[in-house]
């Protein structure tokens, strides 16, 4: 296949992902803010999540952020920051700032280093405490553990299940694709012997 229809394939056939804009800062004051679609959850106790980094044989402003800061942000992306969330994949230099260069708005929450996203309805501080290399194709398992969550509480079940859909976030198809999510249902805990229940 030629490159970029491989690409382009191999992209898709993982399914629905989840899309975030990673924020981070350099020692020196520099934001940065990139989209990032490999964003996983690895934890609960404690409370860690990872992403995925490319390989850094070219400039990658939020690992070099993170290397030397150990802090960053997690977004969610919502219909409403969509197209401006995928602009920041544009290679902007380090000394631009894709907050101002897309029009979205830098945050800062109970003076965590790095900054947040004004604009997302779903906003995560994050410690980096883990960064695994994966040999076989030169890209890093970045591990970070949740220092803060900044969210509506009215869109979270007493029993700490959160709704997606109730903040409009999107998912994600490939490179370029953008997809609007809704529930269908919610389960009971599978058990051998139990029918499943709906969850209301």
């Amino acid at each position: 296949m030629e490159k970029r229809v491989r690409t382009n394939l191999i992209n898709c056939l993982s399914g629905v992902k989840s899309l975030n804009l990673i924020g981070t800062k350099d020692e020196k004051g520099q934001n940065n803010l990139a989209i990032f679609n490999s964003v996983i959850h690895l934890g609960a106790h404690p409370p860690i999540m990872g992403f995925i980094q490319r390989p850094t044989s070219v400039e990658r402003h939020t690992y070099e952020n993170i290397k030397s800061t150990g802090y960053f942000t997690i977004n969610a992306v919502s219909t409403s920051i969509h197209q401006q969330a995928h602009q920041t994949a544009a290679r902007y230099a380090k000394s631009e700032s894709e907050f101002e260069e897309v029009s979205l708005t830098e945050k800062y929450i109970t003076g965590f280093h790095a900054p947040f996203v004004e604009e997302s309805p779903i906003k995560i501080g994050l410690k980096c405490v883990d960064i695994i290399e994966i040999p076989v194709n030169n890209t890093k398992l970045i591990v970070g553990e949740i220092q803060l969550i900044e969210l509506d509480e009215n869109s979270m079940e007493k029993d700490g299940f959160l709704s997606l859909p109730k903040h409009n976030v999107v998912g994600g198809n490939g490179l370029d694709s953008y997809l609007s999510i809704s529930e269908i249902d919610r389960y009971s805990y599978a058990k051998p012997d139990q029918f499943l229940k709906t969850i209301k």
